[in-house]
C-alpha cells in the first residue's frame, strides 16, 4: 500500500494527489474535446417528436469551436531561440531540429487551445548524444489527460509533476513522479482500462526508490492557455459554448422547417377517404389517392370537395438568426469576423487589419506566456546536454501574428534599410528564422567583399595630383 502521508517530498502521496486531480478534470476535458471536434450534445427536441428528428439531431451540429481554436493556433509559430542579444544559438537550433519542434510545437498549442493546457517533457534522447558524451535532450509533447503539475502557491513555480499513461503492450498503468532532483516510477498492481487509471492507495506499487537527475528543475513544463488570476485555464472557446449549442438548435429548427414546411403543402376537404384495417395489428390506415406528379390529375366525386395549398415557411429568418449567432461567437471569442465571410465582399487590407486588432492582441498575449515556457524547455535541454547556459535570459523568436502582404513587407523593409536599419534586424521583421538570418548576413558580407574587390584600384600619386608640403593647391608658383 502506498504511503498517503500528506508531504510534498512523499512521492506516493503526490502520485495519488495529482493522479486524482487528473481523473477529476478528465470529464471536463472530454466535454471540451467533444466541442472542439464538433460533437457536442445533440440539440433537444419536443417530447412528441417523430423518430425522423433523431437523424436531424446528428446532422444539425455545426462546429464553430474548432474554427475559434485553430484561428489562434495558426497565428502561433515560434521560429527558434536566440541569445539575449538576438544572435543565433547553435546548440538551441540543433536541439530544436533534433526534436522537430517546428511541427511538434503546434501539437502543444492546439491542445492548449482545445483543452486549456498542454505540456512539454524533457528527458534523455535514446539515440543521440552530445560531444561531451551526455545523451542529447528529448523534448516530447504531452496531453493533459496524461500529465499534470503542482505549483508553489507563492511563486507559481512547478514543484512536482506527474505523467501517467496506459501501456498498451502489457495492459498496466505506468506513472512517474518528477521532482527537481529525482524521478520516482510506479506501475499499477493489476491491468486496467486505457481511459480510466485507478487512483487508490492499493492500486499502485513503486518500481524503484527514485532515480536522481541533475536538471535542477522539474522536467515537465506546462503551457496554460491564458488563465485568469486565481482561476484554472479554459479552452479558447470556453466563452461561446452556450452560443455553440444555440447555433446547433437553430440549425435543427431550420432543417425541420425545410423538410416539413419548406414547400407548399396540399390540402383536400370534402372528400371521403377509403380506410383499411389490418387484421393482424388492428391498425386503421387511410388510402391516399392524391399523389403529386407532373402529369397527375386529382379528381374527387365528393359534392363539396375542394383542393388547396398552404404557404411554405419562410427560411430567411432562420438563416439570419444563424448568421447572428455565428457573429456573436466570433465577437465574444475575439476571432476575426472574416472567418465567417457572410456579406463581406472585396474587403480591403485596411479592413482586414482593423478586424484583426483584438485577435492579434490575444495572440500576442499567448506568445508572451508560451515564450516563457519555451525558455524553460530550452533551459532543461541545456541542463540535459551538460551545457552551462541560462536560457531564461534567451529570446524566443516568433512569427508576427498579424498578416501582411509580401508587397507591404517588402516596402517596409526597403524603408527601414534606407534609414540605416541593420540587415539582420530587417530579416527578423520579415519572420526569417535565426539560421536563415545567419545565412543572409553571411551572403550579404560575401557580396560586399566581392563588390569591393572588383572596384578599380586607386591611381598611384603623381606630381599633378599631390598637395605641396605647405598645403597649397600645387602647380606653378
Amino acid at each position: 500500500m502506498l504511503d498517503e502521508t500528506p508531504e510534498l517530498d512523499n512521492p506516493d502521496f503526490m502520485l495519488l494527489r495529482l493522479g486524482r486531480r487528473m481523473r477529476k478534470r478528465a470529464g471536463v476535458l472530454d466535454e471540451w474535446w467533444r466541442y472542439y471536434r464538433g460533437r457536442p450534445p445533440l440539440p433537444e427536441l419536443p417530447r412528441k417528436a417523430e423518430q425522423a428528428f433523431l437523424d436531424f439531431q446528428r446532422k444539425s451540429r455545426t462546429n464553430v469551436c474548432r474554427v475559434i481554436a485553430n484561428s489562434t493556433v495558426h497565428r502561433l509559430y515560434a521560429l527558434g531561440v536566440t541569445a539575449d542579444d538576438g544572435t543565433p544559438d547553435e546548440d538551441a537550433a540543433r536541439w530544436w531540429q533534433l526534436n522537430r519542434l517546428d511541427s511538434r510545437q503546434n501539437l502543444v498549442w492546439r491542445v492548449a487551445m482545445a483543452q486549456s493546457v498542454g505540456y512539454m517533457l524533457v528527458g534523455e534522447h535514446p539515440t543521440s548524444t552530445e560531444a561531451n558524451g551526455r545523451p542529447s535532450p528529448l523534448i516530447t509533447a504531452e496531453h493533459p489527460r496524461e500529465a499534470i503539475v503542482e505549483r508553489d502557491p507563492a511563486t507559481g513555480e512547478v514543484r512536482v509533476g506527474v505523467r501517467a499513461i496506459h501501456d498498451d503492450l502489457d495492459g498496466y498503468g505506468r506513472a512517474w513522479v518528477m521532482y527537481d532532483d529525482e524521478i520516482w516510477a510506479y506501475r499499477t498492481k493489476e491491468r486496467c482500462t486505457p481511459n480510466r487509471l485507478p487512483w487508490g492507495p492499493d492500486s499502485w506499487e513503486p518500481i524503484d526508490d527514485g532515480v536522481e537527475h541533475d536538471l535542477g528543475r522539474v522536467p515537465l513544463v506546462e503551457f496554460a492557455r491564458m488563465p485568469d488570476l486565481g482561476e484554472d485555464p479554459e479552452p479558447e472557446f470556453a466563452g461561446v459554448i452556450d452560443i455553440q449549442d444555440r447555433v446547433n438548435m437553430g440549425v435543427l429548427n431550420r432543417m425541420a422547417a425545410s423538410r416539413y414546411s419548406g414547400w407548399r403543402q396540399k390540402t383536400v376537404t370534402g372528400h371521403k377517404f377509403n380506410k383499411r384495417t389490418d387484421p393482424a395489428t388492428g391498425l386503421t390506415t387511410v388510402d391516399q389517392p392524391f399523389v403529386p406528379g407532373p402529369n397527375s390529375v386529382w379528381v374527387s366525386e365528393g359534392e363539396n370537395a375542394r383542393f388547396g395549398q398552404l404557404e411554405a415557411t419562410d427560411l430567411r429568418p432562420f438563416l439570419e438568426e444563424h448568421a447572428a449567432d455565428i457573429r456573436d461567437a466570433l465577437i465574444i471569442s475575439e476571432t476575426p469576423a472574416y472567418y465567417y465571410a457572410g456579406d463581406m465582399v472585396n474587403i480591403s487590407a485596411d479592413t482586414i487589419a482593423a478586424l484583426d486588432l483584438n485577435h492579434v492582441a490575444k495572440c500576442r498575449e499567448h506568445i508572451a506566456s508560451f515564450g516563457e515556457g519555451l525558455e524553460d524547455v530550452m533551459s532543461l535541454a541545456a541542463a540535459q546536454a551538460g551545457v552551462e547556459r541560462d536560457y531564461t535570459e534567451a529570446r524566443v523568436r516568433w512569427a508576427r501574428p498579424e498578416y501582411l502582404s509580401p508587397a507591404v513587407r517588402a516596402d517596409a523593409a526597403t524603408k527601414l534599410k534606407s534609414i540605416g536599419y541593420p540587415l539582420d534586424i530587417i530579416a527578423e521583421d520579415l519572420d526569417e528564422t535565426p539560421d536563415r538570418i545567419r545565412r543572409i548576413n553571411a551572403s550579404a558580407a560575401a557580396s560586399a567583399l566581392l563588390g569591393a574587390s572588383l572596384l578599380p584600384a586607386n591611381p598611384a600619386p603623381t606630381a599633378g595630383n599631390t598637395l605641396p608640403d605647405d598645403g597649397g593647391a600645387g602647380g606653378g608658383e
